[in-house]
């Protein structure tokens, strides 16, 4: 079968076939952690990649179904990131639980996509399947680990997980933001700070 090649040629860049929709992802990633899902556009994004502006259409039907296959891969990368800090962080579950709250921060520093990505309000009209379950798997693994590292009916495991969560979410956002810059702290110590303080949720002492 003959391959093709997508872009345009004034620009310089050229792509085997297939290969413009993993750059596209690939850049998607960088473009959201400098601008965020609201100053993202496939123009720029175009733009960044030297095709023409027609080009990811080919692939994509419009910029939210783009998103859509961005936030599908983040969750996925995201749920194996947590697992993977779950697991190192050694038997005990409520390190185990909270080893993914510093897996969230490293993550959506590195990556530039999270929570309000994968689970966009703006998304949500695609019913998008693979997003959907994707999402489902990583929050299928956060509440095993809530539930394993304290028992609780359903409705307060979820509260339990909704606070962790705004405690990555918001350690990171700040960090983001440089809020937390006075301290020049690494993002792993952000990382850090916020595994604790999710321990010390789960534990109920308050501090960290």
């Amino acid at each position: 079968m003959a391959t093709t090649r997508e872009g345009d040629p004034a620009a310089g860049r050229r792509y085997h076939h297939g290969e413009l929709r993993a750059a596209l992802i690939a850049a998607s990633f960088e473009l959201l952690s400098e601008v965020g899902m609201a100053g993202f556009s496939v123009a720029q994004l175009a733009r960044r990649l030297g095709v023409s502006t027609a080009a990811p259409y080919r692939h994509f039907r419009d910029r939210d179904e783009l998103l859509a296959a961005v936030a599908t891969e983040a969750a996925g990368e995201l749920t194996t990131a947590m697992r993977i800090a779950a697991d190192a962080a050694g038997p005990d579950s409520i390190d185990r639980f909270a080893a993914t709250a510093g897996a969230y921060v490293r993550y959506v520093s590195a990556r530039g996509a999270g929570f309000t990505v994968i689970f966009a309000e703006s998304l949500r009209h695609l019913r998008d399947a693979g997003l959907a379950e994707a999402g489902r798997e990583l929050m299928t693994l956060l509440l095993e680990l809530a539930q394993k590292a304290r028992p609780l009916p359903p409705a307060e495991a979820l509260q339990l997980l909704e606070q962790h969560v705004a405690i990555a979410h918001g350690y990171i956002t700040l960090h983001t933001d440089g809020f937390l810059d006075r301290s020049h702290p690494t993002v792993e110590e952000i990382a850090a700070r916020a595994t604790r303080a999710s321990a010390a949720l789960v534990r109920g002492t308050g501090t960290v």
